[in-house]
């Protein structure tokens, strides 16, 4: 990922659910154009937002084994715009992980309010894109690191989620 647009995570059940935060800032350019005199974050990147804490959620929970891309967003709704200031709160829940792909229903709020749903399919790519760089490994390993999921996340079992050891990807990831 080139840009993160979550700042961490506050929740993470390995292969279940996981909660994150953005806070919404002046310090943010684009919201320096979108839009003038009246700074709002663009629903696309509250997507974006939301497919990142799905997309983490799905590939960590193979030990990013896996090629992860969004393939498909079937459902989306916004009940209220984004501002500075404001703090969103984007809770990934996975409804189905499966070979080729996964499903996550994924929500905003901000405090107690709704402010977007969506339903996401993300895609695990076959063996014919195996060896095309898209993601090191490594590096989803890291951003996991600084978002602090492995501060706060739990393994399927309830135990506290461990980083993966072994940086062969064949190894099986440990604490899962």
């Amino acid at each position: 990922m080139r840009w993160y647009w979550i700042d961490r995570f506050i929740e993470f059940e390995s292969g279940r659910r996981a909660k994150a935060i953005k806070n919404v800032t002046l310090a943010e350019d684009h919201l320096h154009d979108h839009f003038p005199g009246y700074p709002t974050m663009p629903n696309c990147l509250i997507i974006e937002g939301m497919a990142q804490t799905g997309g983490l959620l799905v590939g960590e929970s193979t030990g990013f084994r896996e090629k992860v891309v969004l393939a498909k967003i079937s459902r989306a709704r916004f009940y209220s715009c984004a501002r500075p200031g404001d703090t969103l709160v984007y809770t990934a829940i996975a409804d189905d992980i499966r070979k080729d792909g996964a499903v996550v229903t994924a929500t905003s709020h901000k405090q107690d309010q709704l402010q977007a749903e969506i339903s996401i399919f993300f895609a695990h790519l076959d063996g014919g894109f195996r060896d095309k760089t898209l993601f090191e490994r490594e590096d989803m390993l890291r951003i996991m690191r600084i978002l602090r999921a492995y501060d706060v996340g739990r393994a399927a079992d309830g135990t506290p989620l461990r980083e993966p050891v072994a940086a062969d990807p064949d190894t099986e990831p440990t604490g899962q």
